[in-house]
């Protein structure tokens, strides 16, 4: 499997994708579609994050468990589908705090590339799943590389926002150096989480930071 990413992830990660772990994970993932299974996200978009994100560019880490499961909905960056998909739940609470803090109309489809073209890394904490079965893939040892990655951008980064939504999202900040970035946390924005993610305020107070930083804010909508 190609492992498609921009060059500037190389220097950072090089060294993460050459280990055996990294390379058995793959090899799992190749012997599910193998054995007839269908793995989603489609395998030229499992590192659709890492391609569209330059590594220097990223201002706001918004980080998901693992892919949408349904067909045709994952693409390889968390929380977003493609275009004509139905906008899940989640995404459509997202799009609802957007707008509660900035107006704007919601957009009508749930394709997040705009965002991740901006500097927005929507990275799932693991990267594919099986059709129908989430979490299905949870022990492929995905997490070890994708906590190797928020590591590196907290070491060797400044000035990030991290947007840690729901309890699996928020032991990731372990990981993170607090002194040097911003840590948003709040309950999920899934209707489960019984309205925990409303008035949150968290691209307002990600765009504040990024100011008083010297750095860009992002256009949310």
């Amino acid at each position: 499997m190609e492992v498609k990413i921009h060059p500037s992830w190389y220097n950072l990660l090089k060294n993460e994708i050459n280990k055996p772990y990294f390379r058995a994970i793959l090899n799992l993932v190749e012997e599910e579609t193998s054995n007839g299974k269908v793995v989603f996200p489609p395998l030229n978009q499992i590192f659709k994050a890492f391609e569209i994100c330059k590594v220097e560019e990223i201002r706001v880490v918004i980080l998901g468990q693992d892919p949408y499961h349904n067909e045709g909905q994952a693409m390889g960056l968390s929380f977003s589908v493609p275009k004509g998909i139905k906008i899940p739940a989640s995404l459509k609470n997202i799009y609802k705090e957007v707008q509660n803090q900035y107006g704007g109309n919601i957009p009508e489809h749930g394709d997040l590339t705009h965002w991740a073209e901006k500097g927005v890394f929507l990275l799932n904490s693991i990267l594919t799943v099986e059709k129908n079965k989430p979490g299905s893939h949870k022990n492929f040892g995905w997490q070890n590389f994708t906590d190797s990655v928020i590591s590196s951008l907290s070491c060797n980064l400044e000035n990030i926002v991290f947007m840690l939504w729901g309890n699996f999202a928020q032991t990731k900040k372990v990981f993170i150096d607090q002194s040097k970035h911003l840590i948003l946390e709040c309950p999920h924005p899934s209707p489960l989480a019984r309205g925990g993610f409303k008035n949150n305020g968290h691209f307002l107070k990600c765009n504040d930071f990024l100011t008083k930083k010297g750095r860009a804010p992002v256009v949310w909508i």
